[in-house]
């Protein structure tokens, strides 16, 4: 099919513009529409229908026991889609919606079986872009999207990527420029007594203890044997095509790594902060941001790893980041990126 594009690049964007009228009903007539939010792209269907979701699971080359996020367009809809919401829950969505805030609740049966991977939950998110809003509150339908990428690549983050990866898989883009926060939402379960985060991202443990209290890190983050219950448990994501070794340690043992790399005849790329840049002659360099600002490195990490897929390299090396606030969701990232990590 020809991938239909919609340009709403610096226009003021509401659900009664053109292209997101005809975005809307592409939904409602159970097609796939890719939406910027403030994260990164997301490939959208109607979540009521395993029609439409299946065709996620097919544009993407998604497994199917891999639960995809419901998008609604106002934090009253979670009501549709939900059988209770606590007190904590309601607490979260107050202080982070719309934002980048995935929620995990009981399921009413509302969504369609193959959207919860036949959990009896489902996550929630209410996304932070004019553009998302508009959509999903044009089409009147709870929108089941996962990023829209092909499955295990780097998660788009404008809509060039989106159409590198499924042009001509899905029915059409709206292209609404790049996506602000860089890394995916975080994946809260509050179906338990304590919420427990379930994938790092772009809202930080710390702000939500701020609000409810502890938060937990579920113990099975790295465990791949459990049935996901949240999208980026299980399966290589975000990876580059040339294999990505992270390095644990100072500048010098990275350059130790780059120097046996072209020892052994390899074309080398260099992932790096922008502080270290010019640390390294004779190979390929990329920079994700000051490593003083995580934030940014979150929000250039998945245009860089794409960006390498470019160049002619045989093996990118890459320094790691601080576990602490959003260096958490970064290093989630970067690790399952990775092939191998380098003491």
């Amino acid at each position: 099919m020809d991938t239909k594009y919609w340009d709403l690049q610096n226009i003021q964007v509401t659900e009664n513009n053109s292209a997101i009228q005809q975005a809307a009903e592409a939904i409602q007539h159970k097609h796939t529409v890719a939406f910027p939010t403030e994260t990164v792209y997301g490939l959208g269907a109607d979540a009521t229908s395993e029609e439409a979701v299946d065709k996620i699971f097919k544009a993407k080359g998604r497994p199917s026991d891999n639960p995809l996020i419901v998008h609604i367009g106002e934090q009253k809809q979670v009501e549709q889609i939900v059988s209770q919401i606590p007190e904590k829950a309601v607490k979260l969505m107050d202080a982070f919606w719309p934002g980048p805030l995935t929620i995990i609740l009981k399921s009413n049966g509302a969504c369609a079986e193959n959207v919860t991977a036949g959990l009896d939950s489902v996550g929630v998110r209410f996304p932070d872009h004019p553009v998302a809003i508009a959509l999903l509150k044009a089409s009147g339908k709870p929108v089941a999207a996962p990023s829209a990428n092909q499955s295990g690549r780097p998660s788009p983050t404008t809509a060039e990527h989106v159409l590198d990866d499924l042009s001509g898989k899905i029915y059409g883009v709206l292209d609404g420029g790049p996506t602000g926060v860089g890394v995916e939402s975080t994946v809260v379960d509050c179906t338990g007594d304590l919420p427990v985060i379930l994938r790092p991202g772009g809202v930080t443990k710390e702000e939500m203890e701020q609000v409810v209290g502890p938060v937990l890190f579920d113990v099975a983050l790295k465990n791949n044997s459990e049935k996901p219950k949240a999208p980026g448990m299980k399966y290589t994501h975000y990876a580059p095509n040339a294999p990505l070794w992270l390095v644990e340690g100072s500048v010098e043992r990275i350059k130790e790594v780059v120097s046996l790399m072209q020892q052994e005849g390899k074309r080398v790329g260099v992932m790096v902060s922008e502080e270290n840049r010019d640390q390294f002659q004779d190979v390929v360099v990329k920079t994700c941001g000051h490593g003083s600002d995580l934030s940014e490195v979150a929000k250039h990490i998945y245009d860089v790893l794409r960006a390498f897929n470019k160049e002619d390299v045989d093996i990118i090396i890459g320094q790691t980041y601080p576990k602490e606030g959003v260096g958490v969701a970064v290093m989630n990232r970067l690790e399952k990126a990775a092939t191998k990590m380098v003491k």
